[in-house]
Formats: structure tokens, C-alpha cells, sequence
């Protein structure tokens, strides 16, 4: 009996038979293993034994055990694929076949999937009784949604800290948290900002040591029902990670890979991000593993008023009030709201985010789905480039641009970067990326807007457009360019794509979103003098105007589009202002690749330190 996947299993060999150690190994997923050498030369060996004359029974009876084994081996390899949720384990001193994540077998779990005679109808038919199974089914669906989570022998990059102090702080939090791979890359590039700052002043270590800690991590169980009448369990996250300067602003997140690092990563960017905006406001971050693609609007509706029955009594305008982030859209948005009003019986404190403004304000979202106020909401980085380069003597027009991601962000930094005479060329989803060598325009924008909105593949645009093409299984930071906007997942530019941004002429990264680089990136690109605008202080505008609807909302006063606009972009220099004004005090170049990063991180945490030291150890 062996144990890793696409080795031969033998059921009817005996628990002493061979290696007594597979019964608590799961067979989890990977590549058939071809034999070795030595198992080769001892095959080649038995063949040889088997024909001497006056051959020992007992070698003959070896020989037909492993003439059976390869017979399995093949069917194995053939079916690798089909069988990664089984694993051998011994039940009652007899080898069965296990689901990898309930461990059950029997009835829910054909003891055999391969069959009483061996038969592919038999394999196939034991297969689909297994499937089919609403035990496995549940099982499943756990794994699928966990299957990011679960980190085996994952290395953890570990900055090169100058500062014995603040290399102290990442390996406390490294010792606490050991498999929080997002949350310990996250703190670990603030502390590197921050060493120049600890040097001055060891009170911070104290302060940077709380700070890391949540003030509240709330995880509950979201119990709800599909439409064919079957019961499913996520898991639903919120974590208010700090509130010394005001109630808690942060998105909900709902994607398959949400879990708790990812939370926290969130939170406490969510955290620094509003302390650079001009609304001294806390941080909080959440979500679930609910995946919302596929699902009809009746169970998103479900799930979302499950998942508010547990959260509405963390939230209101004075404590917590969430806003949309990936997965989380108007529809969703809406459901939350609804639920919370029933169940909080009023209304203060609208949930905030590009959505629909119940009250009828004059920014209300227009019929496409995509209204004015979505529309500004995410002119954030385009415009902080614009910022960037304005101090370079150069401006967006004209500028090849490389935007990753085919979501609400990636479209409206296209429509924006449109607006500013810039040529973006490229958008891309989990497959792959789409460029058009004649950049996009407004009704190819449209265009790709249809497509998403249909659940189609991006490959069909390019069956309109002929200067287009997709790339499957690629990322667009081979393409030339002049600018990077990359708008989809955090650690979705590695250093390989780092040093293809470098070789294409890319000089200013624009983070649309949340940590899009890994740390070994970062160095590449810093290293190439690629300036790099952090989402930090690039999507503080997102703080802003979520802060601005709402005093819009609540004291009914009559903006326009452009004084809404106008004021989000004062916003934006302020915040820009003040991450340089940081870098140079603690002694950064301004045109430093690092300057902004750094000055960022050093503007938010000084003004969160000073409030906690006044509330004393809070």
C-alpha cells in the first residue's frame, strides 16, 4: 500500500502487507508519480525470479500481487483526476476507500469506487453514486471554499528589517499568527516604512505592537438555502480593527478565498487608508467564502440577509457601517441594507459604497447600473497618477496604459484614464487578459461592460475587434506601457511579472488594488526606480467620497456631479501632499521610488499613534 496519488491500491492486501503509517495519509492532489529506478530494476528483477525453473510459491504469489498492482496503477493514472477526494485508510482491520474531507465511507461513501468487478461502467457508476451524494456534495463545497486557506509548508517572505526593534515586532506577530500569510506581508511592509519613525521614538514600538492586534474579530456561521431547496454554511467575517479615531469604515469582501488573514490584511489597510483621509475615521474589513457567481438573485438575497442577521448588531453610524469591495455590489448592497433596516428598525447611517441612494439624491445611479457617483468614486487612482506625473512636468495623455482586471474598478479606470487622453490596451480575468492595440474606447468599454454583465469571456471581444487578441492562462505585464494600473486581486504581480513590467518601459505603478504586488516584486520594481503609488493613499479618495455621500444624504445638500467631483479631487492632493510632506521629513528623496509607499504608511500611523496615546492604553 502507497501513498501518494496515482500510486497503486491494492483493497484486498492485508493491513501488514506493506507500510502500516497510510492510514491516517489523506491522498490529496498531485501529479502521477512515475516508478523510479530502483522500483524499476526491482520489477525487472521479479520478472527474471519469476522465470527459474522450481520457482518458490510464495514468489509466484508476489508476482501476481504486482502484476495486479500495475493493472490498478494504470487505471490510476488514467483517473487520477476523478479520485482526488479518496484516500486508504483501515476500518475494522479492513483497507476502504475514505472521502478526503468527511472522512466517511459505506453507503454515503461506496466503500469500492472501483467497482465489484473492476468495470469502468462499474468505477463510473460508483462515482456518480459518490458525487451525487448530498453528504459529499456538502464536503465538497468545503473544500473548494477552504482549498485557499490552507497553507502546507508555505514559505513566508521575511523583509530585511535594519532595526533590532522592528524586526522584533514582525517575529511576535510572525510567532502569533504563523499562517496569516497576507496579514503578516501587509504588517511586515509597514513596519518597514516605519523604521525610521521607531528609531526616533521606541514609545511607537508599544503602540505598533497594539495596533496589530484587532479591537474586535467577529466570525459566525451564514446558514442559508439555494433554490433547490438544499441548506449551505459559509463562513462570514468581520474584523474592526482599530477605532481611536472615529467608528469603524471598511468593505465586505465575497469570493471563495475570504478568510480570516485576508480579513485582517484588509482591515488593517482599511485602517491606514482612512487615517490618511481628511475624515478621521477607524478601519474594518470582512466578508465571506460565499462565491456570488452562478448564484440567482433570490439566493444572493438569502444569503445576504442571513449574513446580516449575525453582523447587524456590530454595525450602525456610531460603530461600524461596511461598504462594497469585491463580490459586493449594488444588488448586494441592497439586501444588506434592507436587512439591517428591519432588523435595527431605522434607517441612520446608509451603507456606504457606489450604490443605489434610496433617498433620491440628485447622484442617484443611472439606468446602466454605472451612475455618476460610481463613476467618480473610482477616478481615484487616475487621478493620483495624474498627481504623480503633474510633479514630473507630464500628464496621462497620450500614455500607454496596462489596467488588470475586468471588474467596477478596472472599468472605471479605463472610462477615466479615457477622460485624461490616455491609451489603455488591456483588461484581463481569471483566464487570461485581452489587449487591443488600439485601446479601448467608450463603446468598446460598453462593449466589455455587456460581456461581464452576460458571464461571458472576455476571448469575445475579440471575435468583434480584430486588433485584439486574449491570452489565455497570462497577465497582461508583458505588454508595453508607460503606466500600470493593476485593479483585481492582492500578490497578483509577482517577480516574474515585476521584471516583465520593468523590460516593457513601465515607470509608475498605480495600485487600484489592496497589496497587488508581492513583496519580492516590490523589490524589483523599487530597485528599477518604478515609482509605485500605494492603494493606501491612492484609494483614500474612496474614504472621501463614501464620507461625502453621506453628509450629502443626511443634511440633503445640493451638489452637482462636478462640486462632488471637484471636492474629491481637493481630497486627493491633500492626501497626496501629506504622503510626500511625511517621506521628506523622515528623510526620504521625493522622487524616491519608495517616497509615497513609505510616506503614507508614516502620515497614517503618526496621526492613529497620537490618538491612541491620548486615550491611554486603549
Amino acid at each position: 500500500m502507497v501513498r501518494e496519488l496515482g500510486e497503486e491500491i491494492d483493497l484486498e492486501i492485508g493491513t501488514g502487507d506493506d507500510d502500516p503509517s497510510f492510514a491516517s495519509t489523506p491522498l490529496i492532489s498531485g501529479p502521477p508519480r512515475e516508478p523510479s529506478a530502483e522500483e524499476h530494476d526491482e520489477s525487472k528483477q521479479m520478472a527474471m525470479v519469476s522465470q527459474l525453473p522450481g520457482e518458490d510459491p510464495d514468489l509466484s504469489k508476489t508476482q501476481s500481487m504486482k502484476r495486479k498492482k500495475k493493472v490498478v496503477k494504470r487505471w490510476r493514472e488514467e483517473w487520477a483526476d476523478t479520485y482526488k477526494w479518496a484516500y486508504v485508510d483501515v476500518k475494522e482491520g479492513t483497507a476502504r476507500i475514505f472521502c478526503s474531507v468527511c472522512r466517511e465511507y459505506g453507503r454515503k461513501h461506496r466503500r469500492n469506487p472501483y467497482g465489484n468487478e473492476g468495470s469502468r461502467n462499474m468505477q463510473m457508476s460508483a462515482l456518480e453514486e459518490h458525487n451525487n451524494s448530498l453528504l459529499h456534495k456538502e464536503a465538497l463545497r468545503l473544500q473548494m471554499a477552504s482549498k485557499d486557506k490552507i497553507i502546507v509548508d508555505k514559505p513566508i517572505y521575511a523583509k530585511a528589517l535594519m532595526s533590532k526593534t522592528a524586526g522584533s515586532i514582525v517575529e511576535a506577530a510572525l510567532k502569533r499568527d504563523p499562517h496569516e500569510v497576507e496579514f503578516i506581508q501587509s504588517l511586515q511592509e509597514a513596519v518597514h516604512a516605519l523604521e525610521r519613525v521607531i528609531a526616533k521614538n521606541s514609545n511607537y514600538v508599544n503602540i505598533m505592537e497594539r495596533l496589530l492586534e484587532p479591537e474586535r474579530t467577529i466570525i459566525f456561521r451564514v446558514p442559508w438555502v439555494d433554490d433547490r431547496g438544499e441548506t449551505h454554511v459559509n463562513r462570514g467575517f468581520r474584523v474592526q480593527f482599530n477605532q481611536a479615531l472615529g467608528p469603524c469604515r471598511g468593505g465586505l469582501r465575497f469570493h471563495p478565498s475570504m478568510n480570516l488573514s485576508i480579513a485582517k490584511f484588509l482591515g488593517f489597510e482599511q485602517t491606514l487608508k482612512n487615517a490618511l483621509s481628511p475624515y478621521k475615521l477607524g478601519g474594518a474589513a470582512g466578508g465571506s467564502d460565499f462565491d456570488p457567481k452562478g448564484k440567482s438573485d433570490a439566493e444572493i438575497m438569502r444569503f445576504c440577509q442571513s449574513f446580516m442577521n449575525e453582523l447587524y448588531r456590530y454595525l450602525g453610524p456610531d460603530k461600524d457601517l461596511p461598504s462594497e469591495e469585491m463580490g459586493v455590489g449594488t444588488r448586494e448592497m441592497g439586501y444588506l441594507f434592507g436587512q439591517y433596516r428591519r432588523l435595527a428598525g431605522h434607517v441612520q447611517g446608509s451603507f456606504t459604497g457606489p450604490r443605489i441612494i434610496w433617498s433620491g439624491s440628485s447622484l442617484r445611479t443611472e439606468a446602466t447600473g454605472y451612475g455618476l457617483l460610481s463613476n467618480i468614486l473610482f477616478l481615484n487612482s487616475v487621478f493620483f497618477a495624474q498627481l504623480i506625473l503633474a510633479d514630473m512636468n507630464k500628464e496621462l495623455k497620450g500614455l500607454r496604459c496596462v489596467v488588470s482586471g475586468s471588474g467596477k474598478i478596472a472599468m472605471h479606470v479605463l472610462e477615466k484614464l479615457l477622460a485624461y487622453g490616455a491609451l489603455p490596451v488591456t483588461v484581463s480575468d481569471s483566464k487570461g487578459y485581452l489587449v487591443d492595440e488600439d485601446g479601448f474606447d467608450y463603446m468598446k468599454i460598453s462593449f466589455l461592460r455587456d460581456i461581464k454583465a452576460q458571464q461571458r469571456s472576455l476571448r469575445d471581444y475579440s471575435k468583434t475587434y480584430a486588433r485584439s487578441k486574449y491570452y489565455d492562462e497570462a497577465k497582461p505585464w508583458n505588454e508595453r506601457c508607460d503606466v500600470a494600473f493593476p485593479c483585481a486581486l492582492q500578490n497578483e504581480i509577482d517577480q516574474s511579472d515585476a521584471i516583465n513590467l520593468v523590460n516593457s518601459g513601465c515607470r509608475i505603478l498605480v495600485e487600484g488594488s489592496n497589496m497587488p504586488c508581492t513583496p519580492e516584486a516590490v523589490d524589483v520594481l523599487r530597485k528599477a526606480n518604478v515609482l509605485i503609488a500605494p492603494a493606501m493613499a491612492a484609494g483614500a479618495g474612496g474614504v472621501t467620497a463614501g464620507e461625502l455621500e453621506l453628509t450629502h444624504e443626511c443634511n440633503s445638500i445640493p451638489w452637482s456631479p462636478e462640486d462632488f467631483e471637484s471636492k474629491l479631487q481637493e481630497a486627493m492632493k491633500q492626501t497626496y501632499q501629506r504622503a510626500l510632506k511625511a517621506a521628506t521629513d523622515f528623510g526620504y528623496q521625493k522622487d524616491s521610488p519608495e517616497a509615497l509607499v513609505h510616506g503614507a504608511v508614516i502620515s497614517a500611523f503618526l496621526t492613529i499613534a497620537q490618538g491612541m496615546n491620548d486615550q491611554g492604553c486603549v
